[in-house]
């Protein structure tokens, strides 16, 4: 053995040896770290082309819009100056001026009457975020009569806010959103206090951004985490406020709603934001525009091949999201005006009552039912009947932490609830959902969970249990 090893490692030094052979190992050598040296460049170069591009926007939303037009950044040479506006700030009419106003309002008169009216223009109301939902709500705002307005967004027009931006053109791509709203707002009513705000919301800018006494907030907002800020500041400050969930992804105009917070389906963001409002300690009294429709028709566009290694250097702004979300232009319209709506007849105290979600609360109802109906079934062997679950408790079960779909399949049609482990109580913690044929399956199985079910299927029902358990004690 030794002899070969020696053999070998002479053959070897004398390959070295030659000439041609260095000079070849040299050049392999170099060609590598070369590849190397400019493969760590280009990366180097890419995120922080990225870092400059967020720090520059970031940066943008300390600009007046006076800077951006003296730039010739705005697109357009309309900059307007701004002003402060609160529930307070005056408004100024000749009595001709009233006149034409009261003409061109003369079809919201005849609805919500003079003493509406009179409460809705004196109002004050903030709009956060000016995009596709934002925009609209506070422009139908704007035209049924509101004198004073704070829209507030950080971002600017661009040529694919055309599709569903209230006031974007061509001509204002490049401009912040609030100012091509407020030039819009100008056009139309002029008498009008417009307090437009280039801001970036958050927890440490609340205070100020939502200062001066509004009667009503509008979250317009699709950041998930600052969403959460603005509506735990509402809460704890008695602000009314409505918030849009996600409009994204949707295109089926008659399941946009209005309901609490809490008896939101269907909508994932409104699961998200719930649950997320239940760990602040808000478990409800949250109006919320949303749609019912069934996700999964499209999906979120890929990144490109380039952003995958550090998404999050492409985020226009830190812990904002990367990937673009199909919208059809028309469902943010549709959302904005629905929250426009609704925060219209409640100024002007004209009385309506958002349509009731028929046939989900009689869906927990009957599956609560079956669920007793079960457990009377239930053999002495695994402890009889011992049902510890309400009708509220199965709704939670459905839409918190089964999503509406069966554990074992998927399916979303003629579902149930029962015991995942037979031997355990039915509470909470033991719920599994399943369609009612995997039901009467699973209820006559031979053995353990293991002999009938997949290991990928019990570490799925016993993860999302787990997750109950850690819900179940802010619930």
């Amino acid at each position: 053995m030794d002899q070969r090893i020696g053999a070998y490692l002479d053959r070897l030094s004398r390959a070295f040896a030659d000439t041609r052979v260095q000079l070849a190992t040299t050049a392999i050598a170099a060609s590598a770290i070369t590849a190397g040296v400019m493969w760590g460049a280009r990366r180097t170069r890419r995120t922080k082309r990225a870092r400059d591009l967020k720090r520059s926007t970031l940066e943008m939303v300390d600009f007046d819009s006076d800077l951006l037009s003296d730039s010739g950044l705005s697109g357009a040479n309309h900059a307007l100056p701004n002003e402060v506006v609160t529930k307070h700030t005056p408004v100024e009419l000749t009595p001709n001026e009233e006149s034409l106003i009261r003409e061109q309002l003369a079809r919201h008169y005849a609805f919500l009457g003079a003493e509406g009216m009179a409460e809705l223009r004196d109002s004050f109301v903030v709009v956060v975020g000016a995009g596709g939902v934002g925009s609209w709500a506070a422009m139908m705002l704007l035209r049924s009569g509101v004198q004073r307005i704070r829209i507030i967004d950080f971002d600017q027009v661009t040529l694919s806010s055309l599709n569903r931006h209230v006031a974007a053109t061509r001509a204002t791509v490049g401009i912040p959103k609030v100012d091509a709203l407020k030039m819009s707002f100008m056009d139309i009513a002029p008498h009008a206090k417009v307090d437009a705000r280039v801001a970036l919301f958050g927890a440490e800018t609340a205070s100020d951004l939502l200062s001066g006494d509004p009667d009503y907030v509008l979250d317009c907002i699709d950041n998930m985490e600052t969403k959460l800020e603005l509506l735990d500041y509402c809460n704890k400050h008695s602000i009314r406020v409505i918030s849009a969930m996600g409009a994204g992804m949707k295109s089926d105009p008659s399941r946009v709603q209005i309901a609490d917070i809490s008896d939101t389906f269907e909508d994932p963001m409104s699961r998200a934001v719930r649950r997320k409002l239940k760990l602040m300690g808000i478990h409800g009294g949250i109006e919320v525009v949303y749609s019912s429709e069934k996700p999964g028709k499209v999906q979120l566009m890929s990144l490109a091949e380039s952003q995958q290694d550090e998404p999050g250097d492409f985020s226009v702004l830190p812990d904002f999201r990367v990937r673009i979300v199909p919208v059809l232009g028309t469902m943010p319209a549709m959302f904005g005006i629905a929250m426009g709506t609704h925060v219209l007849t409640r100024l002007a105290g004209f009385p309506t009552e958002p349509l009731a979600i028929k046939g989900r609360h009689a869906l927990y109802a009957r599956m609560q039912r079956e669920l007793g109906n079960r457990e009377k079934d239930m053999s002495a062997a695994f402890g009889g009947p011992q049902l510890q679950m309400n009708t509220d408790d199965c709704a939670y079960m459905l839409e918190e932490i089964w999503r509406g779909k069966s554990a074992i399949s998927g399916a979303i049609d003629k579902l149930t609830l029962l015991r995942w482990r037979r031997e355990l109580p039915m509470t909470t913690a033991n719920c599994v959902c399943m369609t009612k044929a995997e039901a009467d399956r699973h209820s006559k199985l031979a053995g353990s969970l293991e002999d009938n079910y997949s290991s990928d299927i019990i570490e799925f029902v016993e993860r999302r249990l787990n997750e109950e358990k850690h819900i179940s004690t802010m619930r």
